[in-house]
């Protein structure tokens, strides 16, 4: 038993009205996120190292973040080893075997992705204090 559906409908709104949404769209993204990006800069003035000390902040939670990926795959690769020794055929060792080689991939991404957020975290604390010893409070 076959349905019939009636062909689909091509919308009627013109190409150049479509560029126009979003051409204004566009514009008005762009006109207020300068009003958002100036009113930083006016409120740092009371501390010099206000930036810096944001940098620090943002590099310490994008580095639990890391950390907390990276324990997951480690769990991961624990449980698929765990699950790999508990196998009895061929085909279940072979299936768990391909899974623990990508859990393996993705804990080795992981593990240098903390690597790289340590130095990017130990960069940032040395920008701040360079600014705190600049800038004695």
């Amino acid at each position: 038993m076959a349905v019939d559906y009636p062909p689909a409908k091509e919308p009627n709104v013109p190409i150049s009205r479509l560029l126009a949404a979003l051409a204004s769209a566009a514009v008005l993204s762009l006109g207020t996120g300068s009003a958002v990006h100036a009113a930083p800069a006016e409120q740092a003035g009371d501390d010099p190292c206000a930036h810096q000390q944001a940098q620090v902040t943002k590099a310490e939670d994008a580095l639990a973040r890391v950390t907390a990926v990276f324990d997951h795959q480690q769990t991961k690769v624990e449980r698929l080893q765990e699950k790999l020794a508990a196998a009895t055929t061929t085909e279940e060792q072979a299936k768990l075997q391909s899974k623990l080689d990508k859990a393996m991939t993705q804990k080795q991404h992981a593990k240098k992705d903390k690597k790289a957020q340590l130095q990017r975290l130990a960069k940032a604390g040395e920008r701040l204090a360079d600014c705190q010893a600049a800038n004695p409070a």
